[in-house]
């Protein structure tokens, strides 16, 4: 069987050439194991690298079945996306052999055994706790929104829409952060190191692929942005996943020039997926001082930042 990295063959290949097929859980699994295991060397996990006679990259499923202590034709069968009936140990014993991270391990247990949800109307908008929606108003001079499934921009303050942009002048669906960083060139201005928060917010989407494979609107926003932006495909194809966390953004303002803020990531506990954001500078740096100024603008400085920004 082949098993290059460009082969065809399998359950993948429908959505790894088209993406608006939509997201079927075998072909996730499947691309997934693959990605995962063509990135690992022999000498990555002790074992010996025949160098010239090695014809893929990457492990062989063999040598990943014997590392995780499964039968090939085990692993070969989980690998064509057929998890239905693997066990949370065996998963556990790949995940290591793959030297996955928590969010990758937490992604193969979403694709392998996908949890079933009840069948409901989608709404237009998702519903933000009134106590939320006062918390952000009284975070004064702290840029901070939430975010909701598929990278929804649901809530934010004042300060968030004078350093990003003013989200309430567009339609509710443009207001999401992978139609933002993908669609909009003012957005690739605004981030320094656009390549990593495009990175970034691919691997978030594939983390909500996984718990939520089920979803058509998230479909739907997989397909448009594969066929509107090469870059999207070229994220989407790679198969990372990643949890929302912490880090620096740089940012390129167009009023008070370059931003340097810490950012924060607070899951809500309501049931709701929702991650509270907040980006913060250091105290006494210049882009302390930025913030202040556009603080003291108020509304002014959302409209002057959304005008130059355009």
């Amino acid at each position: 069987m082949d098993e290059r990295p460009g082969s065809s063959t399998g359950p993948a290949a429908d959505t790894a050439a088209d993406p608006r097929a939509g997201l079927d859980p075998r072909a996730e699994l499947s691309e997934f194991l693959r990605t995962r295991r063509a990135r690992l060397k022999p000498e990555d996990v002790g074992l010996p690298d025949y160098g010239r006679h090695r014809r893929v990259p990457g492990l062989r499923r063999e040598e990943l079945a014997q590392l995780a202590g499964v039968s090939v034709a085990y692993y070969t069968r989980l690998e064509q996306g057929n998890g239905r009936n693997v066990s949370a140990e065996v998963l556990d014993a790949i995940a290591r052999a793959l030297r996955l991270s928590d969010a990758e391990h937490a992604h193969l247990t979403h694709l392998a055994k996908p949890k079933r949800h009840k069948k409901k109307p989608a709404a237009r908008t998702e519903q933000v706790r009134p106590a939320m929606r006062q918390l952000l108003d009284t975070i004064d001079g702290v840029p901070a929104y939430i975010t909701g499934r598929r990278s929804d921009i649901v809530a934010w303050n004042g300060m968030a829409a004078a350093v990003f942009g003013d989200w309430s002048e567009l339609p509710a669906q443009e207001r999401n952060w992978a139609r933002l960083v993908f669609l909009r060139p003012d957005y690739r201005e605004l981030f320094v190191e656009w390549d990593q928060k495009a990175y970034d917010i691919v691997a978030f989407l594939r983390m909500d692929a996984g718990c939520h494979p089920d979803d058509p609107r998230l479909s739907a926003l997989v397909g448009e942005l594969s066929v509107k932006s090469e870059e999207f495909r070229r994220l989407w194809a790679i198969h990372d996943v990643k949890e929302k966390s912490y880090g620096v953004k740089r940012l390129r303002h167009p009023l008070v020039g370059e931003l340097t803020l810490n950012f924060e990531s607070f899951r809500l506990t309501d049931g709701t997926e929702q991650n509270l954001i907040t980006y913060h500078p250091e105290p006494g740096s210049p882009s302390a001082e930025a913030l202040r100024l556009l603080a003291s603008w108020g509304a002014d400085a959302t409209k002057a930042g959304t005008s130059a920004s355009a």
